[in-house]
C-alpha cells in the first residue's frame, strides 16, 4: 500500500513538473498579459435582468477576465453596507493582471422610496461614489464611472428620463475626480427615444402579454441534480431580456472604447459579427 501511494505521489509530481514548461524544442513562450474588468452595480447590470452578462460573454476578448459582481436591488449605499464591496476589493488585489478596471453603475435604487437603499442625492450618493473611486485607486486598479441605464417609460411620445439627476451627479463626480465616464444614460436615452416606446418594449425580460414566470428550481437529490437557482421574469420597462442585454452591452462596449482608450483592444462589438441577426444591431 505504502509503495503504491509513493509511486502515485511521484507520478503526480512528475506530471505537475512536466506541465510547468513546454516540451524541448518548442518556440519561446510569450507570457500572457491579461487584464480584468469588474462590474459593480444593481440589477440593470447584474445577471438575469442586466447588460452585464452579455457584456462579459460577447464584448470582451479572452485576454480580459470579466467578473460581474453587480447585485439586484442594490444602491450605492446598500452595496457597501452589506459587504459586497469587500468582495470587489479582494478581486481588485488579485495579482498577475496588467490592468484591472472597475466599472461602477448605481442610481436606480438610490432614488427615494426604497427603504434601506435610498440615498440622499445631494450628499450621500456622490460621497459613496467618491469612496468607491478612492478604494479602487488605493488598490492599484482603475475606476470607471457609469451613468445608469435608462428606464423605458414614456410620457406621450417622449421618454421620461427620471434618472437624469443621478446621472448628472455621476458626471460631476467623474469630472471632479478625473475619472473616465461611460455615459450610458445619455446614449441609452437617445437610442430609446429615437426608436420609440413600441420598439423599446422588445428589450423587456418577457413580452408585454406574457404571464410572469417564476422558477424556484429543483432541490438537488441523487436522481435530480438540475441547477437549483431561482429566477423571476416579467414584462417591465427597467430590466432586460436577452435581446436587451445584447443591445445595451454592445452600447457599453462602444462607450468604453471612447472613454477608456486603453481598454479598446480588449473590446468587441456584436455589430462586427456576421452571425448576429440584424434586429440585435443598431
Amino acid at each position: 500500500m505504502r509503495v503504491g501511494l509513493a509511486l502515485a505521489a511521484l507520478g503526480m509530481t512528475g506530471s505537475a513538473l512536466a506541465q510547468e514548461r513546454p516540451p524541448a524544442g518548442s518556440p519561446p513562450v510569450i507570457p500572457i498579459a491579461a487584464s480584468k474588468i469588474i462590474l459593480v452595480g444593481d440589477s440593470t447590470t447584474a445577471v438575469v435582468g442586466g447588460w452585464g452578462p452579455s457584456f462579459c460573454a460577447y464584448n470582451v476578448t479572452s485576454f480580459a477576465a470579466c467578473i460581474n459582481l453587480a447585485r439586484g436591488g442594490r444602491s450605492s449605499g446598500s452595496y457597501l453596507w452589506e459587504g459586497s464591496w469587500n468582495l470587489v476589493q479582494g478581486e481588485m488585489r488579485t495579482p498577475g493582471y496588467r490592468n484591472i478596471w472597475v466599472l461602477i453603475q448605481f442610481g436606480h435604487n438610490d432614488q427615494p422610496g426604497k427603504p434601506g437603499r435610498s440615498t440622499d442625492l445631494a450628499k450621500d450618493f456622490p460621497a459613496n461614489l467618491e469612496r468607491y473611486v478612492r478604494d479602487v485607486r488605493a488598490a492599484g486598479a482603475k475606476p470607471v464611472l457609469v451613468t445608469p441605464l435608462t428606464r423605458r417609460m414614456f410620457k406621450g411620445a417622449a421618454l421620461d428620463n427620471d434618472l437624469e439627476p443621478w446621472a448628472a451627479s455621476i458626471r460631476t463626480v467623474a469630472r471632479r475626480l478625473n475619472v473616465p465616464l461611460a455615459d450610458l444614460n445619455a446614449v441609452s436615452v437617445k437610442a430609446v427615444n429615437e426608436m420609440g416606446e413600441a420598439a423599446a418594449e422588445r428589450f423587456a425580460p418577457l413580452a408585454k402579454d406574457a404571464a410572469p414566470f417564476t422558477s424556484g428550481g429543483p432541490q438537488a437529490t441523487e436522481v435530480d441534480d438540475r441547477p437549483g437557482g431561482s429566477v423571476r421574469l416579467s414584462f417591465d420597462r427597467t430590466h432586460l431580456g436577452l435581446l436587451g442585454a445584447n443591445y445595451f452591452a454592445d452600447m457599453m462596449a462602444r462607450e468604453l472604447a471612447v472613454a477608456v482608450p486603453e481598454m479598446r483592444p480588449l473590446l468587441l462589438s456584436l455589430q462586427q459579427r456576421p452571425d448576429v441577426t440584424n434586429h440585435i444591431r443598431q
